[in-house]
């Protein structure tokens, strides 16, 4: 599969619709509101960095003095000794004793407005009908849960690292494609900026388009 296969006609953009053996059977209509959005690459990055920082665990923890289970008992007498004044053993000076300013479990998460986030959706959508990556399938029909068969799919649409998006839970397809590097699926609700930019094709099952439209567009 080569060329953009993409038409402009007044606020539609008219793209052609291949089977899963990469034959073209029709063409559908993408509104202009979702997928002709002027992009601007810094609300993207913004956007991915909140999914990113979502994502982050932030459960890097240390004991720090109250936390060490040990005697509380002054090690030796204050004065009289000759050596520096101790305390317990759970002091941070000594071996095994607690942590200074160590890291506590903590949550990178922040959060965008919803229209923002929700505009650079579009943006994403946008940027890969422009560049060519968009393609629309009108269906994914598998006999049976197999990965050579859904590998054979991606052979035909020429591309082994593509964003597959579906508007309903297809068992066949999910399980075939979970083995398949640099490949995934997901449904129209899951559908985000970070997996959209990061793969290189974005694969639309014909009747996910009414799903972003609903999704984007209500």
């Amino acid at each position: 599969m080569t060329g953009r296969n993409v038409v402009v006609r007044s606020a539609m953009a008219v793209v052609d619709v291949f089977n899963q053996k990469a034959e073209k059977v029709s063409q559908v209509e993408l509104p202009d509101a979702i997928f002709n959005v002027p992009v601007k690459a810094s609300v993207l990055h913004e956007v991915v960095r909140m999914q990113l920082a979502g994502r982050r665990a932030g459960s890097a923890s240390t004991q720090h003095r109250s936390d060490v289970t040990a005697s509380g008992r002054k090690l030796f007498r204050q004065k009289g000794t000759g050596r520096a004044r101790r305390g317990d053993i759970k002091s941070p000076l000594m071996r095994g004793g607690g942590t200074v300013f160590g890291p506590d479990p903590r949550s990178y998460a922040f959060k965008m407005p919803k229209k923002v986030r929700r505009l650079a959706l579009k943006m994403a959508l946008s940027s890969k009908l422009q560049d060519a990556g968009l393609i629309v399938v009108n269906a994914l029909e598998l006999e049976r849960i197999k990965t050579r068969e859904f590998a054979s799919v991606l052979d035909a649409l020429g591309s082994r690292n593509a964003l597959f998006v579906t508007v309903a839970g297809d068992p066949k397809l999910e399980l075939s494609a979970r083995n398949i590097p640099n490949v995934k699926v997901l449904r129209v609700e899951g559908l985000n900026v970070y997996d959209i930019l990061k793969y290189d094709k974005l694969v639309l099952l014909e009747p996910s388009i009414k799903g972003i439209e609903g999704r984007l567009l209500a």
